[in-house]
C-alpha cells in the first residue's frame, strides 16, 4: 500500500527551489554537509519537504549558494508557513522559474498524473511552436524562448526511467481551437497522437456534445498522485495557482476524475479522431 503522508505543498515547493538554488551553486547535498554540518541526508530531506525548513536554515543555505538578499528574504517568509497543510494559494511572480519550479516538482516525484484540460493542449504535450503561440501575447521576446523551453521540456518526466502514468482528458474543443497556423495545429494534433502512444500514457477526447454538465466545464486541474505523500491537486488561474490538499478537496477532484471517465471517447476513438482532425487541418493547406 502507498504511503500517504501528508506533506504541506508549501514545504515541498520550498525544498525545490532550494534544490534549484544549490544546483545553480554547482554543489552537491554532500558538499553542503561539508560546508554546513550534519549528515548530507539531513539536506536531502530538507528538499524534499520531509524536514521542516526553518527561517534560519533557509537563509544559512541561500547564503552559502550565493542567492541575493531579497531571494534569502523571500524564501525565509515562505518557510515560516511552510508547515501549514492547509490549501494554497500561490499568487504568479514575473519569473517563470519560480511559476513552474513547483509544478516541476510534483511531475517529477509523482507515481500518477490525471491531467483534464477542456480548453487547452496539456502543457507536457505541447510542442514548442504550440507553446510559442500560446505564450506569444504580452511575453516580451527576450523572456519567450526561455518559457517555452522550460515548457517543453516538462515532456521529459513521461520518457524518463520509472516516469509517471499519465492520464489526459483533452477537451475536443482544444483540438479544433487553432493556436498559430492550421500546420503549428497539425503538427500538434500529430505529435498528441505519437505520444498517446506511450505505455505510460492513456489520452481521452471530452467530447464537445456531451448532452450535460461534467466537471471539465469546471476548468482545467491536475491530480497528482505519489507514492511516499498524499495526493495534490493544482488549479490554475490568471494570477495564481491554487495547491489542493486537503482530503476533502482530494477526494471531490477524484470523484470528478471517475465522472470524466464516464463521458469521455475510448483511448481508441480519440486517436482516431485526433487524427482526423490533423488531416482535416493538413488538406487545407493544399
Amino acid at each position: 500500500m502507498a504511503n500517504t503522508k501528508r506533506t504541506s505543498p508549501r514545504a515541498r515547493a520550498l525544498g525545490a527551489e532550494l534544490r534549484d538554488f544549490r544546483e545553480q551553486a554547482g554543489m552537491t547535498v554532500r558538499d553542503v554537509a561539508e560546508r554546513l554540518g550534519g549528515h548530507h541526508s539531513k539536506y536531502a530531506r530538507l528538499e524534499t519537504g520531509q524536514t521542516p525548513q526553518s527561517p534560519e536554515m533557509v537563509v544559512a543555505l541561500l547564503t552559502t549558494y550565493g542567492a541575493s538578499e531579497s531571494e534569502r528574504d523571500r524564501l525565509a517568509t515562505m518557510a515560516r508557513d511552510a508547515t501549514d497543510e492547509t490549501n494554497w494559494i500561490k499568487p504568479r511572480t514575473r519569473s517563470v522559474n519560480q511559476d513552474l519550479t513547483t509544478l516541476i516538482e510534483f511531475e517529477r516525484t509523482a507515481t500518477s498524473i490525471v491531467d483534464v484540460s477542456p480548453i487547452m493542449i496539456p502543457g507536457p504535450l505541447q510542442t514548442a511552436d504550440y507553446a510559442r503561440a500560446v505564450m506569444s501575447s504580452g511575453t516580451p521576446s527576450e523572456e519567450l524562448e526561455a518559457q517555452v523551453t522550460m515548457r517543453v521540456g516538462r515532456r521529459d518526466v513521461l520518457t524518463r526511467r520509472n516516469a509517471p502514468t499519465l492520464h489526459s482528458f483533452i477537451g475536443e474543443w482544444a483540438l479544433r481551437e487553432p493556436m498559430g497556423s492550421a500546420e503549428i495545429m497539425a503538427d500538434q494534433l500529430r505529435h498528441l497522437a505519437k505520444m498517446a502512444e506511450l505505455d505510460n500514457v492513456t489520452m481521452r477526447v471530452i467530447p464537445s456534445r456531451t448532452g450535460g454538465w461534467t466537471p471539465a466545464h469546471a476548468g482545467h486541474f491536475l491530480l497528482f498522485e505519489f507514492a511516499k505523500a498524499a495526493p495534490v491537486v493544482h488549479v490554475e488561474h490568471l494570477r495564481s495557482d491554487a495547491f489542493l490538499s486537503s482530503p476533502g478537496e482530494i477526494e471531490v477532484y477524484q470523484e470528478a476524475t471517475a465522472n470524466l471517465r464516464g463521458v469521455a471517447m475510448s483511448p481508441e476513438d480519440s486517436a482516431e479522431l485526433i487524427a482526423s482532425i490533423a488531416t482535416e487541418l493538413e488538406d487545407s493547406q493544399e
